[in-house]
């Protein structure tokens, strides 16, 4: 981070930050906002700005939430990795429906997306998973995810044996691990003002494409 982020930094912080909102055009996509407010969040010096929330609903209706990291996304979704056999999966395959937030506190913004989820293809999981260094590969046949542990040395145990199975050869994708794709009908821009002024900007899809509104804070 510059010298000069920093100030940024120091002099935005719950401030709100005073300059306007982008031009946005009538039929401007979402998805070209988000890139540009992302970009925003990089260039701000923010740690890991593609970390995100994932939330989910259980049978009971008991809401989760969890962080996580934004690996890519277009106009089909927003795509991120897990194991499938892990509580979030567990419960989309239930109740496909999922909510996302990014909070970019620096910048006082948010991004709030809703949709549904999907499976990316295998294709893509692979390419993504040996994209990884070896040791997540092998972490990932290691842990059960959100599995009790049955004790302290259970993980360690459990990557040791993979790392010997696995040892001079390539690290195959394991068949309960992959991408998930959120899929938005709904994604809102949230931007800090003085106050409580906030601009909220909604973007709602429908049979004829992005609808485009603002909200009261």
């Amino acid at each position: 981070m510059t010298f000069l982020e920093k100030l940024r930094c120091l002099f935005t912080f719950g401030q709100g930050v005073a300059l306007p909102l982008p031009d946005i055009q009538p039929n401007q996509s979402p998805f070209d906002l988000f890139q540009q407010w992302f970009d925003d969040a990089n260039k701000s010096g923010i740690l890991l700005p593609e970390a995100m929330s994932v939330s989910t609903v259980s049978d009971s209706g008991q809401p989760s939430s969890r962080m996580v990291l934004l690996k890519s996304f277009n106009e089909q979704g927003f795509v991120f990795y897990t194991n499938y056999g892990s509580r979030k999966h567990q419960e989309l395959q239930h109740n496909d429906k999922v909510a996302l937030l990014f909070h970019w506190n620096v910048l006082q913004r948010q991004v709030r997306i809703e949709g549904s989820v999907e499976k990316i293809t295998p294709e893509e999981s692979t390419r993504y998973f040996h994209s990884r260094d070896r040791g997540s590969q092998i972490g990932a046949w290691a842990s059960k995810q959100s599995q009790k542990l049955s004790h302290d040395n259970t993980l360690k145990e459990q990557f040791e044996a993979y790392q010997q199975k696995f040892s001079g050869q390539e690290v195959p994708l394991p068949e309960f691990w992959g991408g998930l794709r959120v899929k938005p009908h709904y994604m809102e821009f949230w931007q800090g003002r003085t106050s409580r002024l906030h601009d909220r900007i909604c973007f709602e899809k429908s049979n004829e494409g992005w609808q485009q509104y603002k909200i009261q804070p």
